[in-house]
């Protein structure tokens, strides 16, 4: 018999767009998974937020939790709003929350947005906490998406998700390989901003710039890029490397925009592996993918063997929230969501505590 789930699914990137909300439908038919994107939402969040979780780092740890518990009944809130708006009645919500810290190497990552508070605001279930489980079996606790591109987007042969930092998913002898490539947004974003923008509407000021040899070559300088899989990036990590570079060099703004497209397009070349003959489907989504300059660096970087394809907006910008709901419903069920195979824990896991409204 088919099986339906109807999930709301909540994502708040590194690089502080707004929080992505989308209702799914995902049935199982046939022993494949089906997906349906039915309404969609970003909200951007006000400067007072946005300093809020820039800060979060810094903050005492009661401010923290402070914060936690408001952020948690923020998208509790709107949450309810969005299902009242558009009059559905979703199973539960999944949510990723807004990392704060990551550093997997000291067992440490934390998503704010605490989920009893999510669920109270919201009045339902909610499955949150993704990651903790897997970092306990000594895993990186991340990335998570790519159990749904395996399951969802299993006909391309590497998804790349361009979002505050960049990752790539593929399939290789029969196990799912996925890390984080290199910053994205993050690094893109926080240029266009010093320059009174929100963000560089389709690359127009990185493709205005010109490639600034020795930045491209600091940036691309740090042991990570060279280190095995597996393997992921922090916002401390950006900070201290990628985001410290951009800062140290005396290069224009436009020309530094220029340089880290060409950065990200190098580090994902490196990252992409022949699997067969012929050619080769990519799925590019996240912000990114609406740079234009950057996607086709990236084609240029990949060569004519592999198709870079951008899907409709739709999934460009809600395809990570689309996945977390979908995580969520494999927890409901039971399954395994968290692959080891991509986080070097111990064991495949059934990662998400569940606060029930």
């Amino acid at each position: 018999m088919d099986t339906s789930y109807h999930v709301i699914g909540l994502m708040s990137g590194t690089s502080l767009d707004g929080l992505d909300i989308t209702y799914c439908r995902f049935t199982y038919k046939s022993h494949n998974w089906i997906y349906e994107i039915l309404n969609t939402n970003t909200l951007p969040y006000t400067d007072t937020l946005i300093d809020s979780l820039r800060g979060a780092e810094s903050a005492s740890g009661l401010k923290l939790v402070e914060l936690d518990h408001a952020f948690g009944r923020f998208m509790g809130q709107q949450v309810h709003q969005f299902v009242q708006q558009h009059a559905i009645r979703p199973d539960f919500v999944a949510s990723h929350g807004h990392t704060i810290f990551h550093q997997p190497e000291k067992h440490v990552s934390l998503q704010l947005g605490h989920g009893a508070y999510l669920a109270a605001g919201a009045q339902l279930p909610v499955v949150c906490d993704f990651r903790t489980l897997d970092i306990a079996l000594g895993g990186q606790g991340a990335p998570l998406v790519p159990i749904g591109d395996e399951l969802l987007f299993g006909h391309y042969d590497y998804c790349i998700n361009l979002g505050g930092i960049a990752n790539v998913s593929y399939n290789r002898n029969g196990a799912r390989l996925a890390f984080d490539t290199s910053a994205c947004n993050m690094l893109l974003n926080t240029l266009a901003n010093s320059v009174g923008l929100p963000y560089d509407d389709n690359g127009a000021l990185a493709r205005s710039g010109t490639l600034h040899p020795k930045l491209l070559e600091d940036l691309n300088q740090p042991a990570y890029f060279s280190a095995p899989a597996p393997k992921s990036l922090g916002k401390e990590w950006v900070l201290a490397h990628s985001l410290k570079s951009i800062g140290e060099s005396d290069a224009s703004v436009a020309d530094k925009l220029h340089t880290v497209c060409h950065h990200i397009a190098q580090q994902l070349q490196h990252a992409l592996p022949k699997l067969h003959e012929g050619q080769h489907r990519v799925l590019l989504t996240g912000g990114g993918a609406f740079n234009g300059y950057l996607v086709e660096q990236i084609q240029q970087q990949l060569g004519p063997m592999y198709n870079v394809e951008v899907p409709s907006p739709e999934v460009v910008s809600f395809k990570e929230a689309l996945i977390f709901a979908f995580l969520g419903v494999l927890r409901w069920r039971g399954e395994h969501n968290c692959l080891s195979s991509v986080t070097g824990a111990s064991r495949n896991n059934i990662g998400g505590a569940i606060y029930l409204a």
